[in-house]
Formats: C-alpha cells, structure tokens, sequence
C-alpha cells in the first residue's frame, strides 16, 4: 500500500500513558477518542455479533519489529481483550459474520488465514502462490494481497494479486479455504475491489486507471473500460442502489513515475484528491467530489445515505453525501487515517492511524472511535 510523508502526532505523545486519548471536538463535530494499541496496524473490521472490533496488526518490519497478531478491541474502550498470533504479517481483513470467521490477507506472501472469531483463534492458511527467486538470488510472492472481499453469502472469498506486469483475481472457496479459479488479463496494478454478489460481479480497479468486470459466476473476465478518468482509484466500494461503483482519486504525487514504469510514456492529467461515481457498464464519470489530500479507503453507509474517506495525507475523515458526493463534514485525526469499520446500529466508525515519518519506526499505532 503506498505510503506518504508526514508530521506525525508528538502533541499527542504526552497522552500516551493514559491509554485513551480524547481529541477536542468543536462545536457539531463528533466526539473522537483515540487508543494506541499495537505495532502496524492496517485493515479492521467491527462485529456486532461478537460486540468487538478486529484489527490486524502486522508488528512492522525490520529492528524492534514483533510478531503479527489480530487484536481484538473492545468497541467502547478500544482495550485490547484478546490477541492471536498469525502464522504470517497480516494486512487486509474481511469479516464472515453470520460465519464468526474473520479472513486475514498476508500481503507479502500471497497466502490467507481464517480466524474463528468467537473462539479468537486461527483455522487455517491457504497459499495462493509460491515465492519466486529473482535475479539477486532473494524470494519473494509474485503478488501482492492487498484486500479481501467475501460476497454476501461468505461462501466466495476474491482476492486481488497486485503485480506490476500481470495481475490476477483469486477466487477461494472460504468455507473449505481451497482456491476455486484465477481470473487474468487485467493487465499491472489491479489494486481496488468491489463485489456486487446480487448480479454476480466483481469490481477491480487499476493503477492504470482502468475497471475491471469480473464474471464472478463463469470466473472470467467481463469488461474492460476506463475508470471515469480517475488515475489513481485506489478503493473501490459497489452501491447497490444505483449499480454504480464509488472510487477514491488518491492524487498521490510521487504516483506517476511508478506508473509510468507499468506502461511507459503515461502522463498524468488529474491531480486526483476526489471521490468519484462510475458507471461500470462503460466507465462513464457520473458524479464526483473534492476530498481531503490523500483518499485512500472508503466506505458506504447507506442507511445514512453517507460515504466516508480516510485522507492520509491531510489527517482527515470526509463524509460526503452518497448521492452527490457532496461535503457534509470533516473530521480531523492524526495522520496518517488508513482503513474503516462501520457499527452502523451503534453510529460508531472506527479507523486504523498510521504513525508519521518523525515517530521512531515500529512504535505502537492507534485506532480511533468517531461517534456519529
């Protein structure tokens, strides 16, 4: 997942030994508290069956890196009440919750776990692709799992292959953890996913700018149109209720020479920085608003008719109107806000912050609560 400089949060460091850590709120904004709970943190998921919030916590890279786990987070307090170690460094997260299974993306290992989340302990891991040597001598997977999506059934689990040659969609039988097909021809850079399990498709977008239409029951590729214009479309999310495709524009600015070594003689001609509405059937730009410096995830409320983006750079959350995508508010946080869970019931989201470039490397992370 690409990552940006920033002024990390020593004005909060003071706080730290208190463990929660309340960020002012002016007058109409909602109430944030913020808790440093481990090393790493990325992807999160929130359980209103098991009443907790998940997080996979990678335990970082390198010196004073520690050992991978998913914590588990009261929702009230956001005190760790259990952790469970992971085989591998987990990142993304998908939640199974009629199932109770919480599936963990290992990124640089091209593998998944499955967590039973009421018992808080691992089933199971599935190699997707074996490590390949390069040139050097040094192994590593031929791609890159940054998200994990389950159709509403949770019996599919897809899964995107990030490459910058030719990358795939893997598509897992999650209750057997056994890989049912894989999906090419999306060309480099198919980072963001979106499923529409009603009509049987599956949404990915590239760095290239394109999106993708995944037959999910023939396991083919569908379609290949352009996404709306958007260079960057990092996270995708479907909505239903028009059949249309919501995407982040990151606008990151060092992104366009790393493009340009996926397909040489690209040139950028957006500064990004926006959510945008895209008609999948031919990728047309349907609607589309400014949002905070560095929109990276998203996530649709649609019984608030909302959208909400984390904005790296700018240390925010957007919330837009679904529709329109118009602004209705913005919360500040500490940069860097990464991933999202929503308690729609409890009108409670919950965000994973990365620390800034100025904090020692491998310190501990935080998750937010902002009560809407």
């Amino acid at each position: 997942m690409p990552t940006v400089p920033a002024l990390g949060r020593r004005p909060l460091l003071g706080l730290a030994g208190l463990g929660l850590l309340a960020v002012p709120a002016r007058a109409a904004e909602p109430a944030v508290t913020r808790r440093e709970i481990g090393v790493g943190l990325y992807e999160l998921a929130y359980s209103a069956r098991q009443k907790a919030v998940f997080v996979a916590a990678s335990g970082g890279f390198g010196e004073n890196s520690v050992d991978s786990r998913v914590l588990r987070l009261d929702p009230a307090t956001l005190a760790v009440q259990a952790e469970i170690p992971l085989p591998l460094k987990g990142f993304g997260v998908a939640l199974d919750e009629a199932s109770g299974r919480l599936y963990v993306g290992h990124s640089t290992e091209a593998s998944v776990s499955v967590i039973d989340i009421a018992a808080n302990k691992l089933v199971g891991t599935l190699r997707l692709a074996e490590k390949v040597r390069a040139a050097d001598g040094k192994e590593s997977a031929p791609y890159s799992l940054r998200e994990l999506r389950l159709d509403a059934t949770g019996a599919t689990l897809y899964i995107p292959g990030f490459s910058t040659e030719n990358s795939v969609l893997y598509v897992v039988d999650a209750k057997a953890m056994t890989l049912k097909g894989t999906v090419t021809g999306m060309g480099p850079g198919a980072i963001g996913i979106a499923v529409d399990s009603a009509n049987q498709r599956v949404f990915l977008s590239s760095l290239l700018g394109r999106l993708y239409t995944v037959d999910a029951k023939a396991v083919t590729l569908a379609k290949d149109v352009a996404a709306g214009g958007l260079e960057q479309p990092m996270n995708l999310e479907f909505d239903a209720a028009t059949g249309q495709v919501l995407a982040v524009d990151q606008g990151l600015e060092s992104m366009p020479g790393y493009q340009a070594k996926m397909q040489p003689g690209f040139t950028s001609k957006h500064p990004g920085n926006r959510v945008a509405r895209i008609d999948p059937a031919d990728g047309r730009l349907v609607a589309e608003g400014p949002a905070p410096k560095g929109p990276l995830s998203l996530l649709l409320d649609e019984a608030g008719g909302r959208v909400f983006v984390a904005s790296r750079e700018d240390g925010a959350i957007a919330v837009l109107d679904a529709r329109t995508l118009a602004s209705r508010a913005t919360v500040a946080l500490p940069k860097h806000p990464n991933s999202l869970a929503f308690d729609a019931a409890g009108k409670m989201l919950y965000v994973s912050v990365k620390n800034g470039r100025d904090v020692p490397r491998n310190s501990a992370e935080s998750v937010a609560r902002i009560a809407f």
